[in-house]
Formats: structure tokens, C-alpha cells, sequence
């Protein structure tokens, strides 16, 4: 059985990333309403309607926007990783109750 008086320590990278689904989402709330307000500037075609003009320009603009907000992810990823702090980190071996 190990004493209960040692103490392992680690030396461990510590970094705050960013979340991807944070991004994703805040970029398809931009790309819909980016697509509704630049479909709504222009008249739409009396034979399409505007809400099939919408739906269709809306795949472009949603999947234009995630992909621009993966990048922005993928940027401040790359920062987050130029910002590793290391630490020791010391671990304390718990009794059993």
C-alpha cells in the first residue's frame, strides 16, 4: 500500500481553448439573418416567391457563414496554443471511507 504522506507531481500545460459549437452556432444565427435581410433588399420574383428565394439563398449564406466561423475558430485556436501556461500539478492519494 502506498504512504500516505507521497506526493506525485506533473508538470501539465494548461490553455483555454475556444469552443467550436459556440462558433457554429453564432454563425448560422448571422448567416440566416444576413440571408433574410440581403433577400429582402431586392423584389422578388412574382413566379419563385420570396420564401423559396429565401430558402434557396439561405443554403449558400448559412453554409458560407459556418465555414467562415470554422476559420475564425480555427485562428483563435492557433492563438489559444501560442498562450500555454505550464503548471504543477501535485496529486494527493485519497483514503477509502
Amino acid at each position: 500500500m502506498a504512504d500516505a504522506q507521497s506526493h506525485d507531481q506533473e508538470r501539465v500545460a494548461l490553455r483555454r481553448s475556444p469552443k467550436l459549437s459556440a462558433f457554429v452556432l453564432v454563425s448560422i444565427v448571422v448567416g440566416f439573418f444576413a440571408t433574410l435581410i440581403l433577400t429582402g433588399l431586392y423584389p422578388a420574383d412574382p413566379s419563385v416567391g420570396f420564401t423559396t428565394l429565401f430558402a434557396y439563398f439561405a443554403l449558400y449564406g448559412i453554409a458560407g457563414t459556418v465555414g467562415v466561423g470554422i476559420v475564425l475558430w480555427l485562428l483563435v485556436d492557433m492563438r489559444s496554443r501560442r498562450r500555454v501556461r505550464e503548471v504543477t500539478m501535485q496529486r494527493d492519494a485519497a483514503e477509502p471511507s
